[in-house]
């Protein structure tokens, strides 16, 4: 999100042109820093800053027209305030700031991927958001501020300078509610000294088709591990403490990585009971973390687009988990109802549907007119009732109190540039070396030899620091062309971390690797595949291209010690790549990523990631997960049997566990660091059962925790279950039911040891 149509080159967004009609100063922009709401203890209700929040709106809402509170249901592009206002990017165009603001006074703005300033810094970021936020201010009827959107997904990372942390899959290959949400409130701070107050994260889908082109942005295939781990990201983005609060958003609520052909927005067709016993907990996880808007999934849930989906956004949402906050659709979605799906005759009736569901904010960038009039003509028309309309408006205009914005709608641009630029560089790097996960070690090959006297690198990634960041950096798709992305790649972190008299030798070409290799002590090839996003990223052969795989198999070949880097968004099958003496997947590591690979690679840091999701054999195996319910086939492709399994990860010391004992709560464990080195220990429970009246799997992770160890350490740690995490829907093929937890045995196992508990 949000997903450009073809017809709308990207290229247009990011070559910033120049061109514009009337362009706004700098001088008004940089004096919009310190102006703000009029506010007197005598005013109007609303603007009093001192009075109960549910008064203000109620006051508010009682000024306002129907058309200005039509306008507050839609979110529209910056892009359409911009140069020519169609996509041109470049300097706010007043003109169309006034169609935009003013004439369908619209209750937000979003910069989707590669809608920046016309340069791209924090500082101009500031201005153009401030002066956005100003026009609203001053020249409408209510001074009404808007809310800002952008989707910092991985840091700031639509900001040139701005630290780019890892993607979600390698946060999730950390295990670490810790990291994961001291990364979010980095992010949250960036955007904040722009001026930007709502970031569209976290993703709280599941990681479960290697095909499909949004696996990275998830945390990984497993309910419980993403929702741990989005929650603490909703934490980290809402109390972040920056120069502006920050609203987080969980999406793509609910189940839209399930496209039946592992496309993206494809829609899915999953039973009730594994939409609420699997999909749905991990966007509940992240609500009930005190997230203040909820993004609907874009795709079609058994027959139902999720957008106009009652069942999804008030009985599930509102009713049973009790979401008080705003819902917002993503990129053209209501439209969509009309045009692809084909489930509205035209444009009102699609708005009447989405916002009869629980719709309270549509993402309908392009035509502010269109929106304002369709949702006019269904009111016209009695499809929509003023109440609900009353009802949506009252959610946005509470978020915008509670934000904070009616005080202090802008930011100081002066300060944006070293809130942002490079800020948190050390937390990124941090999270990077935590999110590296060592699969394969052999003749321990690493950490690499102190005597090593010749180390050649090769492949294409190795200085590649635009796929190193991936999808979703300055640009939707990545990197733009001809930008020059700051940061550190591969190969450089190993010159920097290889030992003094340690020649790093840079392999040309393939041909040149393979002869560099037959003389090096040890060559570190590193893949990969190149950055994209959504359907662009989508991969029907989720694997290792044939050059590289080729280059691999000849590196092999050499005789000499080899160990792969993998740089990629998802498990690649890896062909003839396969059976080096060593492989570390490094996901999308971001701009620090290069050192925090080196440090691995080199034993100045131990690696305890672990696989957040499972790592397929062969091309075919798609969708695979751990959590694969029993059948009667016991061949090989029809049971769970990865290359990798979920949570598979090497350390450079080692570990044991004892004294495990479980009760109904939870259970407690003796973790012990037998090994050399201090170490971090992902210490996962999975539970199992014997007999259970609907399929359970093999096993199912019910609760986790990362431990740190001195060398010889011994610790007993408790480890609570989860609510919910044991549930399941009870029932006939229907799934009729509400989950539960049944009754009986249960085995609980922590590394090589298990312990059964009676749950009564």
């Amino acid at each position: 999100m949000p997903a450009m149509p073809a017809n709308e080159p990207r290229a247009r967004l990011i070559r910033n042109r120049l061109r514009s009609l009337l362009v706004l100063s700098t001088a008004a922009a940089c004096a919009a820093a310190v102006a703000s709401v009029p506010a007197r203890a005598d005013g109007p209700v609303y603007t009093r800053a001192g009075a109960p929040v549910e008064l203000r709106v109620k006051d508010l809402l009682g000024r306002m027209t129907l058309q200005e509170k039509i306008g507050q249901m839609d979110q529209i592009a910056v892009a359409r305030m911009q140069g020519d206002c169609e996509w041109s990017g470049g300097e706010l165009n007043e003109s169309c700031m006034k169609t935009v603001l003013a004439d369908y006074p619209v209750g937000s703005v979003i910069s989707g991927g590669g809608m920046t300033p016309a340069r791209n810094t924090p500082q101009d970021w500031a201005k153009m958001v401030n002066a956005v936020q100003k026009y609203a201010v001053t020249k409408t009827r209510l001074h009404i501020p808007v809310l800002y959107g952008v989707d910092a997904v991985h840091g700031h990372n639509n900001v040139l300078g701005a630290t780019v942390f890892p993607h979600q899959i390698g946060l999730g290959a950390t295990w670490d509610p810790r990291t994961v949400g001291e990364s979010a409130a980095a992010t949250a701070r960036a955007v904040a000294a722009t001026g930007i107050d709502w970031n569209f994260a976290p993703v709280a889908d599941l990681a479960r088709d290697q095909r499909w082109g949004r696996y990275y942005e998830t945390y990984g295939e497993d309910p419980l591990l993403a929702g741990t781990l989005a929650a603490s990201a909703v934490r980290g983005i809402e109390h972040a403490g920056g120069s502006k609060r920050v609203a987080a958003s969980v999406k793509h609520y609910g189940g839209y990585s399930e496209p039946a052909n592992g496309h993206d927005r494809v829609p899915a067709d999953v039973s009730v009971r594994y939409l609420q016993d699997t999909l749905l907990p991990s966007y509940r996880q992240a609500v009930q973390a005190g997230a203040k808007t909820v993004m609907v999934n874009s795709g079609a849930v058994n027959g139902v687009p999720a957008t106009a989906s009652t069942y999804l956004l008030t009985k599930v949402l509102r009713q049973q988990w009790g979401f008080k906050g705003v819902t917002v659709s993503d990129w053209e979605d209501v439209r969509a109802l009309q045009t692809r799906y084909r489930i509205a005759a035209d444009y009102p009736e699609a708005i009447a549907l989405a916002v009869n569901a629980g719709l309270d904010m549509a993402m309908e960038p392009y035509f502010a007119k269109e929106w304002s009039t369709g949702l006019k003509t269904a009111v016209d028309r009695r499809l929509v009732s003023t109440r609900r309309i009353d009802e949506a408006v009252g959610r946005i205009l509470r978020l915008k109190f509670e934000l904070g914005l009616f005080e202090h709608p802008y930011v100081d641009p002066a300060k944006a540039d070293k809130a942002v630029l490079g800020a948190d560089a050390a937390l990124a790097r941090r999270a990077a070396a935590e999110s590296q996960v060592l699969l394969r070690n052999e003749g321990g090959v690493l950490p690499v030899r102190a005597d090593a006297k010749r180390i050649v690198v090769a492949g294409s990634y190795a200085e590649d620091i635009n796929d190193q960041a991936g999808g979703w950096t300055i640009g939707w798709q990545g990197v733009p062309e001809g930008v020059e992305l700051p940061g550190t790649t591969i190969l450089e972190g190993i010159r920097a971390a290889a030992p003094a008299g340690t020649e790093v030798v840079r392999a040309a070409t393939a041909d040149d690797a393979v002869a560099q290799a037959k003389n090096a002590d040890l060559t570190v090839v590193v893949v990969g595949e190149k950055a994209a996003a959504e359907g662009a990223a989508d991969s029907p052969r989720p694997e290792l291209s044939a050059d590289q795989q080729a280059l691999v198999k000849a590196l092999k070949a050499s005789g000499r010690p080899v160990v792969a880097v993998v740089v990629a968004g998802r498990p690649l099958v890896l062909g003839d790549a396969a059976g080096t003496d060593g492989l570390l997947m490094s996901w999308l590591p971001g701009t620090e990523g290069g050192g925090p690979v080196a440090d691995v690679l080199f034993g100045k840091a131990d690696p305890s990631g672990r696989l957040p999701v499972s790592w397929p054999k062969a091309i075919g195996n798609e969708p695979m997960y751990y959590q694969q319910l029993p059948g009667t086939n016991g061949g090989p492709e029809s049971t769970y049997d990865a290359l990798y399994p979920f949570g598979s990860g090497l350390s450079y010391t080692t570990y044991s566990y004892d004294a495990l004992t479980a009760d109904a709560k939870g259970v407690k464990v003796t973790v012990a660091n037998t090994g050399a080195r201090d170490g971090d220990l992902v210490v996962p429970v999975y539970a199992s059962r014997a007999v259970s009246q609907v399929l359970w799997p093999a096993r199912k992770l019910v609760a986790f925790t990362k431990v740190h160890l001195k060398a010889g350490e011994k610790r007993t740690v408790r480890l609570d279950f989860a609510r919910g995490a044991l549930a399941v829907t009870p029932g006939d093929i229907d799934g009729a039911g509400t989950p539960r937890v049944e009754r009986g045995t249960y085995t609980f196992t922590v590394g090589d040891k298990s312990a059964d508990a009676v749950l009564r």
